[in-house]
């Protein structure tokens, strides 16, 4: 069985936060369905950030994407201006991935260093021993 929980945040620029989902047995898996930005004041400013999402805790937050990352979960670019009024998201996640531990998003603002918002959704569901094995063991593998 499965459910949607979501997490919400405002996040400053250069800013790194933890998601708390690490259970005691790992039997409990999550997978991004949904992730949306908005600037901190809409309309009113000039920004460009990128919002990435990981699997391992980052030594540098940037606003460099590569997916090629396999600590990626999920990438949101966000631009505006505010003498053009107009807002631009272009967002990407990986629903395939499969995790079970504490996740990292950052952001970035390669503009005016602007604060922006976000909103994630993730499907929780139980796994079976097998399943938790195979993505604590990535988890492992992602922190070496």
């Amino acid at each position: 069985m499965s459910r949607i929980i979501s997490f919400r945040g405002l996040l400053g620029d250069g800013v790194q936060e933890r998601i708390s989902l690490t259970t005691r047995n790992g039997e409990t898996g999550y997978r991004i369905v949904k992730f949306a930005l908005i600037p901190n004041q809409p309309f009113n400013k000039t920004q460009e950030s990128v919002l990435k999402i990981y699997k391992v805790e980052q030594t540098t937050v940037d606003g460099v994407v590569d997916f090629s990352d396999n600590t990626l979960l999920g990438v949101g670019a966000f631009k505006m201006h505010d003498t053009v009024n107009y807002m631009a998201f272009e967002h990407v996640i990986f629903d395939n991935e499969i995790f079970n531990q504490d996740i990292y998003i950052t952001n970035y603002d390669a503009a005016t260093g602007e604060s922006i918002n976000y909103y994630i959704e993730l499907e929780q569901r139980d796994l079976a021993l097998d399943e938790a094995t195979v993505a604590t063991l990535k988890d492992i593998r992602n922190n070496d």
